[in-house]
């Protein structure tokens, strides 16, 4: 590691420290050539394993890249896909895992962005679950329907008797 002070590369670890979220480590480093301190913060690297087998650095970015197009057209704010995306990573992170496979990356998707906004949530699933016709719209349709009712259902005072 190089001082940003003076740029020796014989920098020492005084402390370490994992952080809140568990996904990165806080380390206190001080320079022997300069004297100075400094802090670094290693992230943990999450990559995704392809359909193909090749594996590649997660990266927000190409996640929002697809939603994205699934919300062309429809009231999504930039600000909002980052929230999106934020919580996508998150929600991978908690697994735990340094590796996961793309299927769960669509999965991790799916639940955000119907929150979001229920026509693009149907355009992006219609893409990842390969919809081949009509009928698997209004599958989809009536299982989104169900859990509105159910989720309404819970949430409706019950009657006093």
């Amino acid at each position: 590691m190089h001082c940003p002070y003076c740029r020796s590369t014989d920098t020492k670890v005084i402390d370490s420290r994992v952080a809140d979220d568990g996904g990165s480590i806080r380390r206190r480093r001080s320079c022997p050539a300069c004297e100075k301190r400094f802090t670094t913060v290693e992230l943990m690297q999450l990559t995704v394993l392809k359909r193909s087998g090749a594996s590649e650095p997660f990266t927000r970015d190409k996640a929002i890249a697809g939603v994205r197009k699934a919300c062309k057209g429809r009231p999504v704010t930039d600000a909002q896909l980052a929230c999106l995306g934020q919580e996508v990573e998150d929600a991978l992170r908690l697994t735990g895992a340094a590796e996961v496979k793309s299927h769960e990356v669509g999965l991790a998707i799916l639940g955000p962005l119907q929150r979001l906004d229920e026509v693009a949530y149907l355009r992006f699933a219609s893409v990842y679950r390969s919809f081949d016709s009509a009928d698997d719209f209004i599958a989809e349709i009536a299982a989104m329907h169900a859990d509105a009712l159910a989720v309404g259902r819970a949430a409706a005072p019950q009657p006093t008797g």
